[in-house]
């Protein structure tokens, strides 16, 4: 079973993970990047994943049910709100995700200070149901 790690650890991970138990987030968006990155295979429909806590614990459990790659323009409304963070629009589920993704700690794991994202940047979008909860 792979890992499911949202974001680094610490808060932002903490609060991820938290909305993943209370049923909130029931969707979540990686870079293409950072899968050819780490030579990853991309995820699947029906895989599960174990979710971790920023302490490295296993906390659940969760099963994709949906998966698709397309350029970050594409994004709907449905999958910014499933996110589960608060987003009332794409376009500020866009600013929130770009700021993570141009951020140091990102671009230092893509081994890239430059790296920037437009309306063509591939991106991975995930559907996924909670299947076990070990809190």
């Amino acid at each position: 079973m792979r890992v499911d790690e949202f974001a680094f650890p610490g808060p932002l991970r903490d609060r991820l993970v938290g909305a993943v138990l209370s049923g909130a987030k029931t969707s979540t968006t990686g870079l293409l990047a950072e899968y050819e990155r780490e030579g990853a295979p991309l995820p699947q429909v029906g895989a599960r994943g174990a979710v971790v806590d920023s302490a490295g614990r296993i906390v659940a459990v969760i099963e994709n049910t949906e998966v698709r790659v397309v350029p970050l323009g594409e994004v709907d409304l449905r999958h910014a709100l499933d996110e589960g963070e608060g987003y009332a629009s794409v376009a500020e589920w866009r600013a929130g995700h770009e700021r993570f993704w141009h951020s140091a700690e990102l671009r230092a794991s893509l081994g890239d200070p430059a790296f920037t994202v437009d309306d063509t940047t591939p991106v991975v979008l995930e559907r996924f149901r909670l299947v076990a909860d070990f809190r």
